[in-house]
């Protein structure tokens, strides 16, 4: 085994969690191996998760999002070996089949945001082929800002949308650090650096995330190198480490407790169906 194969053989499952704004229920896109990604249903009031369906493909997940009820999944896939290629779609979560589907055929664009449960709008211009959901579709983008028309152009949307304050911008050596940060309880802020651009982290792409916990009263940083996802909602903080969810609290010092929530790396493929 040469030294990539070493790295590749160590790396977790990858984990981006997708949080419904008005119900404790959220969608979890698991990827890995890099070819398959699961997407799975976690119920926040008991912690139940369930697997929906699996994709042999890439699913954006930055390009993702989930209606404020948690009933609909936007999502933008693709692969190489079907035809089109790449599509955006909505499909009631945790499932993939699609209700509305618009067929690309390329990786440029692609996905949206939800701008209400009975709304969303769709990032680019695709083929319309089929629209079940009953949801309206807007065109118009929710916002002015403009962060490119790829995955920032969706994701620096959606978390500025969800109470993340976008700090600072950073274009460096053909990779942009942007900073956010979120109210995480007491004097602390959470902090998310995201990147985009050339630079891949390995196991986390060109497109990652980086996390820091920010003491606003002492100034004192604290570096959380392998929390891939991390979010502060209804007084807790929730975050992926190794492929695993957790959730827990900062004390006033800084001591930071942890609960296990669910492990996603022991899920093997399943041929799922819809149960719609």
């Amino acid at each position: 085994m040469d030294a990539r194969s070493a790295v590749i053989a160590r790396i977790p499952a990858r984990v981006h969690i997708l949080l419904a704004r008005a119900a404790n229920t959220a969608v979890v896109l698991r990827r890995g191996p890099s070819k398959r990604v699961c997407v799975l249903g976690w119920n926040r009031d008991d912690d139940r998760v369930a697997v929906g369906q699996w994709l042999k493909g890439r699913i954006y997940e930055r390009r993702c999002d989930l209606s404020p009820d948690g009933r609909h999944l936007l999502y933008f896939a693709s692969n190489q070996g079907r035809r089109p290629s790449s599509w955006s779609a909505v499909s009631r979560a945790p499932y993939l089949k699609t209700l509305d589907f618009f067929p690309k055929g390329d990786t440029y664009q692609g996905g949206g945001l939800f701008l209400d449960r009975g709304e969303y709008w769709l990032n680019g211009s695709h083929c319309v082929e089929r629209t079940d959901s009953g949801l309206r579709r807007r065109s118009e983008p929710p916002s002015p800002e403009r962060y490119g028309s790829d995955c920032t152009g969706v994701y620096y949307l959606r978390l500025q949308r969800d109470g993340w304050a976008l700090k600072h911008a950073d274009p460096s050596s053909g990779s942009t650090l942007t900073t956010f940060e979120k109210p995480a309880g007491g004097h602390w802020l959470l902090r998310k650096i995201a990147y985009a651009g050339l630079v891949e982290r390995p196991g986390r792409g060109h497109c990652h995330d980086r996390h820091a916990l920010y003491d606003r009263r002492s100034e004192r940083l604290i570096d959380l190198p392998d929390w891939e996802w991390a979010e502060f909602d209804r007084g807790e903080l929730l975050w992926v480490e190794h492929g695993g969810l957790f959730r827990g609290a900062i004390a006033a010092d800084g001591t930071l407790s942890r609960q296990q929530v669910y492990d996603f790396n022991p899920l093997p493929w399943q041929n799922l169906e819809a149960p719609y």
